[in-house]
């Protein structure tokens, strides 16, 4: 898994060594402690007391022969929780080997027998829920209840997959006399998904369900920043009866990607994440030949129109600009105030305000800490080029302190008055960081929105039907909001982000889900009827030798 071959190593660096202090768990809060703990006691494929985060080939949790190691930090303390392994070649070619075995079987197993697979794992991540989101507020810093929503959104694509044996029905005619053609759906081979860290249990939950129900063996590789909750979700799939082999699980940066995208014998690679590795990933997957679908950056805007409910608008704009921290590709990350709407913005500044940042088990937290010390940085430097390029920070939530978190990743809510050329506008900042732009009309609000280019998602808050019906038909968008912040379809739609947000032909779930993890196959049969033999039994007397 060299990674010599490309100039593009460091277009997908993502590598964080930690530079924590704290190796003890000293520094986590009581209620922090006693969830590591109990983490690292019941899981057998991760810790979150600075034990190694193993490997899941064939079956079984392994410990890696790494030399390289990636530490996890607690994002609030820099506690180390584990460390992830920079899996070998030979671990690599191993978890291949072993899901293209599996899937010869697996491919025959009947469609009943994946979907009672789905049902059970829907029961047991239900029942073991707690502990999933437990690993996520510690490793990636969400609040628990938002923990709670990340695992909840990935469960309904795991029920809708227990509908499997509906999605994958065939196609039947009799197109000639005695001539019948059938299609029908049938699985790729070994598939591959890249996790992004801010959704370390959604986005695995989004290809688990559907490449295997489809009858597909998968090889996850979850972010080297938050991998808990993969492990725990590997757990549960072998807990569920999958068979040995059908899921694997390897960890590390680029010299992994690139083993994924380089194997001839994987088909097909389902990632999510930022603009930089998904281009690398679909540009060199595609050159082996796979299929490939990448959801990329986003620079989501929410117009609010002076028609709207006050209330609901502000109370939205708040929830899906700063929650999560921010660190959603479907977070409102710019406010569009049309008209009389601009005379809003002291108000939506006085909300924000009341917004509490805090470690994600404390009581009362609203939002928690950015992922790394990095990306504080980075975040805090785009909110400085505003200032610089003549935009307004109303809203200041660089060097925020939260009592007895001093070492956290802290950056509260941002509120920045700036213009559409600015450098804060132009880039996904990736943080709890709301641009504000004005329009005078509603032609406005559409021409900013279409002029950026991204495509993910966007939302108008509005009383009118007519001013609703205009916007959706006029924006340049693929999942539109009205009166709804953050309007991610529901597994039984497909994702429809589009423009510089995807890349690929297929989209995530849903029907497309289907598409992308399976081929069709045409059967076309002639059975002449006067050819048929033994109809009814003669008895007369032979007249032939």
């Amino acid at each position: 898994m060299s990674s010599a071959k490309i100039p593009a190593l460091r277009v997908l660096r993502t590598r964080s060594y930690a530079t924590a202090s704290r190796s003890s768990l000293g520094a986590l809060s009581a209620a922090a402690r006693a969830r590591a703990e109990q983490l690292s006691s019941q899981w057998k494929g991760t810790s979150a007391t600075g034990g190694n985060t193993k490997n899941f080939i064939g079956g079984q949790f392994i410990e890696s022969k790494a030399s390289d190691w990636i530490d996890v930090v607690d994002p609030a303390t820099q506690t180390v929780l584990t460390r992830v392994p920079e899996t070998t070649s030979a671990e690599f070619d191993e978890a291949v080997a072993t899901a293209s075995a599996a899937f010869q079987t697996w491919k025959r197993s009947s469609v009943l027998t994946r979907q009672r697979f789905i049902f059970e794992l829907q029961y047991l991540l239900r029942k073991h829920g707690d502990a999933i989101a437990n690993s996520i507020v510690l490793e990636q810093g969400k609040t628990f209840a938002d923990a709670q929503g990340d695992l909840l959104r990935g469960l309904q694509v795991v029920e809708t997959a227990s509908g499997i044996p509906t999605a994958l029905l065939g196609n039947h005619i009799e197109v000639s006399k005695d001539m019948d053609t059938s299609a029908r759906r049938l699985p790729l081979g070994v598939c591959a998904s890249i996790a992004p860290f801010n959704f370390p249990a959604m986005i695995p939950l989004w290809t688990i369900p559907m490449a295997i129900a489809t009858g597909n063996t998968l090889i996850l590789k979850p972010s080297e920043r938050d991998p808990g909750a993969a492990m725990i979700i590997a757990e549960l799939c072998q807990r569920a009866g999958l068979p040995e082999g059908v899921l694997s699980i390897v960890h590390g940066t680029v010299p992994t990607v690139n083993a994924i995208c380089d194997s001839s014998i994987i088909k097909a690679i389902s990632f999510v994440g930022g603009d930089r590795a998904g281009k690398h990933i679909y540009e060199r997957g595609r050159k082996t030949g796979k299929r490939v679908q990448a959801n990329l950056g986003a620079k989501n805007h929410a117009v609010l129109m002076p028609d709207a409910n006050r209330n609901h608008a502000l109370n939205s704009l708040l929830g899906a600009a700063f929650g999560a921290a921010g660190q959603r590709c479907m977070a409102i990350s710019v406010a569009v105030l049309v008209g009389n709407a601009q005379s809003w913005l002291p108000e939506l500044v006085e909300r924000a305000k009341k917004l509490h940042l805090n470690q994600g088990f404390e009581k009362g937290a609203d939002l928690g800490p950015v992922i790394s010390q990095a990306a504080k940085k980075r975040i805090e430097g785009l909110i400085a080029s505003a200032e610089e390029q003549g935009g307004k920070i109303i809203l200041d939530g660089r060097g925020i302190e939260v009592p007895g978190y001093p070492d956290g990743n802290w950056v509260g809510p941002t509120v920045i008055q700036a213009t559409t050329d600015m450098r804060c506008y132009r880039e996904e900042i990736f943080g709890p960081v709301l641009i504000v732009v004005t329009a005078d009309t509603l032609d406005d609000a559409l021409a900013i929105v279409n002029a950026n280019p991204y495509g993910n998602g966007t939302a108008i808050f509005t009383q009118s039907g007519a001013t609703a019906r205009k916007f959706e038909n006029e924006v340049e968008v693929g999942q539109i909001g009205i009166n709804v912040p953050i309007p991610v379809p529901l597994p039984m739609f497909s994702w429809s982000g589009n423009k510089a947000s995807f890349l690929g032909d297929i989209p995530f779930y849903g029907r497309n889900g289907i598409d992308f993890y399976t081929q069709n196959k045409t059967t076309t049969s002639l059975w002449k009827a006067e050819d048929a033999i033994g109809n009814k039994a003669s008895v007369d007397m032979p007249t032939h030798h």
